[in-house]
């Protein structure tokens, strides 16, 4: 029998006579038997249902949330109806089936889903959703799964629990032990249509049990412990639209540390800080920048397998390995330009005096009840025998970071490494304090143990003025918002993994995940089945664009492995992909400020921007870098090209400039070496512009700092014109400290427009401050166009035009051709707070020269190319020498275009394979190299050489 409906705190009866409300949270409940439905409403688009077997809360107090939601001071809609079992506001319908309690939710005018109880009065209970017109699905977390590869939505999968409770490293043989994190996240995307728009919708299951989600059928399900069901729906235009508000509901993340968005090279682990001096001075000397280091266990003295006396739960310094600590941070972070990040577990040792301590005051799990003595896990115990600290206790948490987190901060440690967070060791029938009324059991607690532990440190941090910098492996919807890193666990090192790395973070993206990396070069290399130069070298492309930070790590107790990139890998690939991410910092900070603010992804998927183009709904092989770059996945034995697609527009390639208008196709065969060196593709969309930060062999790390003690603290913008005008905003501030969140930032808009044959780039007068922001700066625009300049003005007067880089790099100010559809223009030294508008006119001919190779014989699959000293060349490298045609057989000729003006070249022909993009060649041209000079503009003739 169904009982009457409850709008607010009136009972009503059902009936077809509509009600409206305005600008409250609106409730209504429906019962069926013995059960009930709440309805929530929160917002014009968002509503939040609760659905259980028992006895109903009522509709006088909002529904229960758990730690995994942040905002719970929603407004209400701005208008609500309701009519009969009807409710509707201006985004959203929700009807409800008196007798199933049944849920139709609606954009409102297309059916999104509809939802039914499952096995409601069991224990293990659940939803099934109709997938109706849905076509695919993102999110739900972290998920590895076999076959190696980096594409695949969730339509047609099942998401699974990790473990008997949910979160838990697993194991498998393509990826070794990885995470399998449950954020019960899920963004479903249908069709679109010209009168509606997209179909789409966000549902977020507030459910701290596990999860088991079979979206392989039609309706899919949905299933889970709890006494109830209760779970969110968000409607709004497009991914963007749903996952902001996603982000709103659990938590936007802080702007991390500057620094973390440099390289932090660790191991397990450095015994002392004689081999972390040592990674560093070999680092140094290869002019690798880096940020920090990261310290495994022996930092605290390691553990003790099996025994009650580990040192594990110490959190103190082993001073006899790590003597003279606070003089040492010192001098890192003053001197040597590094940080340390130490890890830290959530397991005590029962001998210790910390386990005492922390039993008497009542803050360890318990066993089995409220007043029993702490937990004793012995089980899996290479770390030793002990208890278990409550996390979900605050008070617990409070004292652990002031009792031994605080000093690590106060000298100067910037980073904490929340390991084993799953729990990865646990009593199944240990006590908590609890996160649900009146819940206490493992598994009432268990998938938000990893979110409560990184919830006490930012709240340890909250006191201070530094930012919470922490890297975690387990975690749950809303981690994001305490300032969370998270990795993939002890991922083998495998291709198979590496791939299906990729595939993973698309998935935490879309769960709101936007500092997702892996172990680079992978921790267990003992799966290793391919050539671990290339492996480490692919991997470490990857990391670089993808990953925050950038973290080689490896097991190396043996002290006989290498993580290090000038030890390990090719190293001129992995000190120019990893400079390349130095360069991009300013980028990627901006995007980390525009997630605080507004909650937008750092590295999305394709269809987050994309959603309507068939060809990008399972992409995880590409990815962008905010809305601008895109960037192609290399995991794979021998690769030397690869396939790229991009979406439809005009895109160029950002190593090369080359312009490609694509109509939403593929573009085959693009080198993955290019002049030399090992790099992913990678390409941004016209009007794109990327801030830029100056890095050469001098820079030692992301904040600036310089062996030579200089600064370079010029603004640089790399600007692909386009005839609509676009703009980006830089965002700059301490790069350390909370004073962020009050205002001390500084922003600096950019735009560009082409209109004609005159690109106009415009760098603002900045607005706001911060502690140690320049007054006055350069200003350099490397503006990426099909032809050369003639001239280019600031404000309105002559800049003048240097006919070399060298030239140009003398002086003060002033632009000149660089070659590879590049033109760079400078400001001197000025105020931040003036305009500073660059016009270009384009339309000059590139520099070009047509080459000629004379008695040049092939065999079959051979061909004859120029290979020379400048990039468009080859820069010596064979890989992207330039293929000439058979005009005049034996005779090779081709013209070769978008060279640097004015400058001397050298060059000679060889012979090489025509597929693979070789890097050795067959033959050289004998003798000594041929040498021109190009010119200024246009074609310079033909140059010669010979077999």
């Amino acid at each position: 029998m169904t009982r009457a409906l409850v709008f607010l705190a009136a009972l009503l009866m059902p009936s077809l006579v509509a009600s409206s409300a305005q600008a409250a949270v609106q409730r209504v409940e429906f019962t069926s038997g013995s059960a009930y439905l709440i309805v929530e409403f929160l917002d014009d688009d968002l509503v939040h249902f609760e659905l259980a077997d028992g006895t109903s809360p009522g509709v006088n107090t909002s529904i229960f949330t758990t730690p995994q939601v942040a905002k719970k001071d929603y407004l209400g809609p701005s208008d609500f109806t309701q009519s009969g079992n009807v409710l509707t506001t201006p985004a959203m319908k929700v009807e409800v089936a008196a007798g199933t309690l049944c849920v139709k939710v609606s954009d409102p005018a297309r059916l999104l889903y509809e939802a039914c109880p499952r096995n409601l009065a069991q224990p293990w209970k659940g939803l099934t959703i109709t997938k109706g017109s849905t076509q695919n699905a993102y999110g739900l977390g972290e998920q590895f799964f076999m076959g190696g590869s980096a594409d695949g939505d969730w339509v047609g999968r099942t998401r699974s629990p990790g473990g008997t409770y949910g979160n838990a490293m697993v194991f498998d043989t393509d990826n070794g032990p990885v995470g399998n994190t449950q954020i019960p996240v899920l963004f479903a995307v249908g069709p679109a249509t010209m009168n509606t728009g997209n179909l789409n919708y966000g549902l977020l299951l507030d459910q701290v049990y596990k999860q088991q989600w079979n979206l392989t059928g039609d309706p899919w399900t949905v299933d889970t412990w709890g006494d109830q069901l209760r779970w969110y729906t968000m409607t709004g235009p497009d991914l963007p639209d749903l996952r902001k508000d996603y982000m709103e509901l659990t938590g936007r993340p802080p702007v991390p540390p500057k620094k973390a968005f440099g390289m932090w090279v660790s191991e397990f682990g450095y015994d002392n800080w004689a081999e972390i001096d040592n990674r560093l001075s070999g680092l140094r000397a290869d002019t690798f920048p880096v940020d920090g280091f990261v310290l495994d266990l022996p930092w605290f003295g390691g553990v003790t397998a099996g025994s009650d006396n580990t040192r594990m739960g110490t959190l103190s310094w082993d001073t006899t390995a790590f003597p003279n600590t606070a003089a040492t941070i010192a001098d890192y972070a003053t001197n040597k330009g590094i940080g340390l990040m130490t890890i830290e577990e959530s397991y005590v040792g029962k001998n210790l005096p910390e386990h005492a301590d922390l039993a008497a005051r009542g803050y360890l799990v318990r066993s089995g009840c409220s007043g029993c003595a702490p937990v004793y896990l012995t089980t899996n115990d290479w770390w030793g025998r002990g208890g278990m600290i409550d996390w979900t206790q605050d008070a617990a948490a409070d004292y652990w970071h002031t009792l031994k987190r605080q000093p690590l901060a106060d000298q100067g440690v910037q980073g904490h490494w929340l390991d084993l967070g799953e729990p990865e060791m646990y009593d199944a029938g240990d006590w908590t304090s609890g996160v649900l009324p009146g819940k206490h059991a493992h598994s009432d607690y268990h998938n938000v143990y990893n979110l409560k532990w990184a919830e006490s440190v930012a709240h340890g941090y909250a006191s201070g003025t530094k930012r919470p910098f922490m890297l975690a492996r387990s975690g749950a919807a809303g981690i994001q918002r305490h300032g969370v890193a998270m990795w993939s666990a002890d991922i083998g090192s495998k291709l198979t993994a590496l791939a299906q790395q990729q595939n993973v973070q698309m998935h935490m993206s879309m769960s709101g995940i936007d500092y997702f990396g892996s172990d680079i070069g992978g921790f267990r290399r003992e799966m290793l089945n391919s050539d671990l130069n290339e492996l480490y070298t692919q991997w470490f492309a990857n990391g670089s664009w993808f990953e925050v930070p950038v973290r080689p790590h490896t097991e190396n107790l043996c002290n006989c492995a290498q993580t290090s990139p000038d030890k390990i890998g090719h190293k001129a690939s992995n000190l120019a992909n990893l400079r390349q991410r130095y360069e991009l910092a300013p980028y990627y900070y901006s995007l980390a400020h525009r997630a605080h603010r507004y909650g937008e992804p750092v590295v999305p998927p394709l269809v987050h921007y994309y959603q309507n183009d068939p060809n990008v709904r399972e992409t995880g092989h590409e990815k962008l870098i905010g809305r601008d770059l895109l960037v192609g996945v290399v995991a794979g034995a021998g690769e030397r090209d690869r396939d790229v697609y991009l979406p439809a527009g005009t895109w160029y390639d950002y190593a090369t400039g080359e312009k490609l208008t694509s109509t939403g196709q593929w573009f085959t065969d693009r080198p993955l070496w290019v002049n030399g060196v090992f790099r992913l593709p990678a390409f941004a969309r016209a009007g794109a512009i990327i801030p830029k930060a100056h890095v050469d062999d001098k820079t030692m790390n992301v904040m600036g700092k310089r062996t030579d003690g200089t600064s370079r603290n010029e603004l640089i913008a790399r600007v692909y014109p386009h005839t609509t005008s676009t703009d980006f905003t830089l965002y700059e501030d301490d790069g350390a400290t909370t004073a962020y969140q009050s205002g001390s930032v500084r922003t600096t808009q950019i735009s560009q427009q082409l209109s004609g044959a005159t690109a106009t780039v415009t760098v603002a007068a900045s607005s706001g401050t911060y502690t140690g922001a320049p007054a006055s700066r350069a200003t350099v625009v490397e503006l990426v166009a099909d032809t050369q300049a003639s001239a280019v003005t600031l404000n309105g007067s002559p800049l003048t035009q240097h006919a070399t880089k060298s030239a140009f790099d003398a002086a003060a100010s002033g632009w000149h051709n660089a070659g590879g559809n590049l033109i760079v223009a400078k400001a001197a030294s000025a105020s931040v707070t003036t305009d500073k508008t660059f016009a270009f006119t384009l339309g000059q001919a590139p520099a070009s020269m047509t080459f000629r190779c004379d008695n040049g014989a092939t065999t079959p699959g051979q061909s004859v190319y120029a290979v020379g000293s400048v990039p468009q060349l080859g820069s010596w490298s064979v890989a992207s020498a330039v293929k000439l045609s058979p005009t005049a057989y034996p005779a090779w000729t081709g013209t070769i275009g978008r060279l640097p003006p004015n400058t001397a070249v050298e060059w000679k022909c060889v012979k090489r394979q025509e597929t693979g993009f070789p890097d050795t060649a067959d033959q050289w041209q004998p003798g000594a190299n041929t040498s021109f000079t190009t010119p200024a503009t246009g074609n310079g003739g033909t140059t010669t050489g010979a077999f």
